[in-house]
């Protein structure tokens, strides 16, 4: 019998007790090496593309170019990637000064510049120019809509550049299936009316669309990154230590899926359904509940209806930086927040997407909320239940059971693909 385990949490590991519990199992991402040689891998990836020519070759002729990359709340290896995007860029004949490198914030923050200098890189940030996709101020090009009505409006620099050239690192997510591939244009460097249409076809889903390949969501998003001509990206794996595994480089369709089934062989773990309860905890997305929600949808897939979700995050910038109205209504029923969302009576509607996302799993189980971050108020602003710490949201579960209650843990629950009979 497992009588403690360890979660992380921010910085910190947790010693966390089981006393009164039945612990199923600890599941977590496979244990997988990472590559010994990453700058190589990188290298390999670049000139063995998957459904395209070369980097090189696509870039001759070209005179500019703009490479995407995502922000620090994913952990993709931006500083590894992109010297050696640049360096065919530039054997291409494209100058440095004609290279622009874009953050792909989507609806997040703006990254600080010691962030910046982080992910990127002093060579980088010594080489060519770094900009940020701020969804607020961008300037954007309306493309009329998709053929399911989604409206397409991208950050105008899409169109500037002669070639453009996505990054990303692939995990289960909710809303994509995965993340990476065209997600580092939708919802990357779209407005946010785009991003609520394509968060909202999530939203309503009634089976959940994380760890799958082909959804409506990723359909959008293909359509949106071809129609602004992002033909190519550099998708890499990560293990549980964040370090890269696998890369790949090529068409984005092609490529996309190929790391999708390195991703699968990393995060996709064997785990029991219809437990009492999941105790998940949110790292590595754990800045502020925007990100640490991830945790919900891999408990909810392991978790009986009316059971019990105990998400355990630090979220030291709170709830959602960016989405700051949001407490306003979020504890709404999952239907009425569709209902105000139709009528246009929420105005940041890509958090009432989200918000109708954590409604539907707060109607089917029970959630449980243990941060530092986030105040009783919050969460009840939320419409989720507080403990101070793991060990007394499990012996209030305990005490309520007639029996043990049966109880997994998630111990990187963003990250993780549970796949239950």
């Amino acid at each position: 019998m497992i009588r403690r385990f360890d979660l992380p949490y921010g910085e910190e590991t947790l010693a966390v007790g089981t006393a009164g519990v039945e612990l199923t199992g600890i599941y977590t991402p496979r244990p997988t090496e990472p590559a010994l040689a990453p700058e190589a891998l990188v290298r390999g990836a670049l000139d063995n593309p998957i459904g395209s020519e070369s980097l090189v070759e696509a870039a001759r002729g070209k005179n500019s170019a703009l490479v995407l990359i995502d922000d620090i709340t994913r952990e993709t290896p931006a500083d590894l990637l992109l010297p050696p995007i640049l360096d065919d860029l530039e054997s291409a004949g494209i100058a440095a000064d004609d290279i622009l490198v874009m953050i792909a914030l989507g609806t997040h923050r703006p990254m600080t510049d010691a962030e910046v200098r982080r992910k990127v890189g002093d060579e980088v940030l010594g080489r060519v120019r770094v900009t940020q996709h701020d969804h607020r101020t961008a300037p954007l090009r309306d493309l009329g809509v998709t053929p399911s009505g989604t409206p397409i409006e991208v950050n105008e620099h899409l169109f500037e550049a002669d070639i453009v050239i996505g990054t990303g690192a692939v995990v289960p997510h909710h809303i994509a299936g995965f993340s990476a591939g065209a997600k580092i244009v939708q919802p990357g460097v779209s407005g946010a009316a785009t991003t609520a249409a394509t968060h909202m076809f999530s939203a309503r889903a009634r089976t959940p669309l994380l760890g799958r390949v082909d959804t409506p969501v990723r359909a959008e998003m293909e359509l949106i990154a071809e129609r602004c001509g992002m033909r190519h990206v550099l998708n890499v794996t990560l293990n549980a230590d964040g370090r890269i595994v696998t890369a790949r480089f090529g068409a984005t369709r092609p490529t996309y899926r190929r790391a999708v089934e390195d991703a699968r062989r990393i995060y996709g773990v064997r785990a029991p359904a219809g437990l009492d309860a999941v105790v998940a905890g949110s790292h590595p997305c754990d800045i502020e509940f925007w990100q640490a929600h991830k945790s919900l949808y891999p408990a909810m897939l392991m978790v009986r209806p009316g059971g019990t979700i105990i998400v355990v995050t630090p979220c030291p910038e709170g709830v959602a930086v960016t989405h700051p109205d949001m407490l306003d209504y979020t504890a709404q029923p999952a239907d009425e927040l569709l209902r105000r969302y139709e009528r246009n009576e929420i105005d940041d509607r890509v958090a009432a997407s989200l918000a109708v996302a954590w409604a539907r799993v707060r109607e089917y189980a029970r959630v449980v909320l243990v941060s530092d971050g986030i105040s009783r108020r919050e969460a009840e602003a939320l419409g989720f239940d507080t403990a101070p710490d793991v060990e007394s949201a499990l012996s209030v579960l305990a005490r309520k059971s007639g029996t043990a209650p049966q109880v997994g843990v998630l111990t990187h629950a963003p990250d993780t693909l549970p796949l239950v009979a």
